[in-house]
C-alpha cells in the first residue's frame, strides 16, 4: 500500500507547483475515489476535518507554513502501483485544473467533512477523523 506521502509526490510529479491546501484536497480525492473505484484504500494515514477542509496531518506536518510546493522529497512516486496510478490520474483529470478555492468550497458542501465537523462552528478549529465509511459511503452514492 503507498502511503500519503507517496500520493502527494505522485501529484506533484504530474501536476507541478500547487498551494498546499490543494495538494491536500487533491490527496483526499484520491483516497475518497480509491475507496469507491479499487475498493480499499489508497494509504493508511487518516484524513481529519479541519476548519479549511479535509487535511491529512501526515502531509500537514512537512508542510506546515508553506503556501506552495514542488515536490514531496518524503514520498516515493514510484511506490504505487499502475492501479493506483490509474485512480489518482482519473481525481487529477476530474480535479486537478480546479482552483484551490472550488476545491475547499466542494469539500465544505460533501457529507464526509460536514459531517465530522458536526458541533463546530465556522472556523473553529477541529481534529475529528473523516472515516473511510464515510467516505466510502458518500462517494459510492454519487
Amino acid at each position: 500500500m503507498a502511503s500519503a506521502h507517496d500520493v502527494a509526490a505522485y501529484i506533484l510529479e504530474q501536476r507541478g507547483r500547487m498551494t498546499t491546501m490543494k495538494l491536500q484536497k487533491l490527496v483526499y480525492y484520491s483516497q475518497a475515489w480509491s475507496l469507491v473505484w479499487d475498493e480499499q484504500p489508497l494509504f493508511s494515514e487518516e484524513i481529519e476535518a479541519w476548519a479549511n477542509g479535509p487535511v491529512c496531518p501526515a502531509l500537514y506536518a512537512l508542510h506546515r507554513g508553506e503556501f506552495e510546493v514542488s515536490a514531496w522529497k518524503t514520498g516515493n512516486a514510484a511506490a504505487l502501483t499502475p492501479s493506483e496510478n490509474e485512480t489518482v490520474d482519473a481525481v487529477l483529470a476530474f480535479y486537478g485544473d480546479k482552483p484551490t478555492q472550488w476545491l475547499s468550497d466542494l469539500t465544505h458542501s460533501e457529507a464526509p467533512w460536514h459531517d465530522a465537523r458536526r458541533g463546530l462552528g465556522p472556523g473553529v478549529r477541529g481534529s475529528s477523523e473523516i472515516s473511510l465509511a464515510a467516505m466510502a459511503e458518500y462517494y459510492g452514492s454519487l
